[in-house]
């Protein structure tokens, strides 16, 4: 007797067939909304920007921020929609978006570290003298002399 393989079904299959074009359109015009807010938000940075930046500096980091964020949120539906990541299982997507946030956290922190350097480097550290410090070689010579 041979055992026939049966076929089973993929684990993350879900029907990918439900609303069809009305989905389209919706995701569409949330994305289209979403954009058309960011682009407000934008021109009306740049006008206060313009103004006057000192006076209007939380404005103008509240207004960054929320740029990002809806950025992110349009990121995020345009993956899961569009590349089909929302119907996935909980754990593969988390696979990738934990991946994602560590690897935006490294590019921060090494940006972060590599300016803490360049500060350090330009301020010497404090680990030598200023050169205001020093004393000439024709001075140092003269006191040995002596």
């Amino acid at each position: 007797m041979s055992e026939q393989a049966v076929a089973s079904p993929e684990i993350s299959y879900v029907n990918h067939d439900t609303g069809g074009t009305k989905r389209l359109w919706q995701v569409f015009w949330i994305l289209s909304f979403v954009t058309i807010v960011e682009l407000i938000m934008g021109f009306g940075l740049a006008k206060h920007w313009y103004g006057d930046p000192i006076k209007n500096h939380g404005f103008i980091l509240f207004i960054k921020g929320a740029i990002c964020i809806l950025s992110l949120a349009k990121a995020y539906y345009i993956v899961g929609v569009f590349m089909h990541l929302g119907s996935e299982l909980r754990n593969f997507r988390m696979t990738i978006v934990v991946t994602l946030v560590l690897f935006v956290w490294f590019i921060i922190a090494f940006l972060s570290d590599g300016n803490s350097w360049k500060n350090m480097r330009n301020t010497r550290g404090h680990s030598m003298p200023d050169e205001t410090e020093q004393v000439a070689p024709a001075a140092k010579a003269a006191d040995t002399k002596e």
